[in-house]
């Protein structure tokens, strides 16, 4: 894996991993402006299996935000990432503060690099696989990584917060 984006601009997240010397593959491909499931398409067009490709999702636990990360074949437990942080109560975050505070958009936003850093928990089962993909901070453009690498350039925690 390189350290270089190639094919694609660089972004906050891209210079994070840079910054910091952890290894990562830029995997650009051909965005759809007419999908919706950014995580899917991002899976379908690398060739690889859902269960490999995380989503991160801006979330409010108990007023402050939280980015849960996890994998694009499932969704997000609101209880069990609440309790993974000790929290009582965990809701999506409105879509417009997401952004303003990660300065990435929607379909973009990467647990690395945000504008604003918030607190990352990612799905346990990152660590079932070698490498793992996350958004690179755009659409059309994920990062490939190992699951180590991730949570450590996150500083995130890992607990079980996907569900079916």
């Amino acid at each position: 894996m390189g350290r270089k984006p190639t094919g694609s601009r660089s972004t906050p997240a891209l210079a994070a991993l840079s910054a910091a010397g952890i290894a990562f593959t830029a995997r650009p491909y051909q965005h759809d402006d007419g999908v919706s499931s950014y995580g899917l398409e991002a899976a379908s067009a690398l060739g690889v299996d859902p269960s490999r490709v995380f989503k991160t999702l801006m979330t409010s636990v108990d007023g402050s935000l939280v980015a849960a990360v996890v994998p694009v074949s499932g969704s997000l437990d609101l209880k069990a990432l609440a309790s993974a942080l000790g929290r009582r109560k965990a809701a999506m975050a409105d879509p417009t503060l997401a952004q303003r505070r990660t300065g990435y958009v929607l379909g973009g936003i990467s647990p690395l690099g945000q504008r604003h850093p918030s607190p990352v928990v990612i799905d346990a089962s990152v660590l079932d696989h070698p490498t793992v993909f996350v958004s690179g901070g755009q659409r059309g453009l994920d990062i490939e990584l190992s699951p180590a690498d991730l949570i450590v350039a996150a500083q995130a925690l890992t607990a079980p917060i996907a569900g079916p």
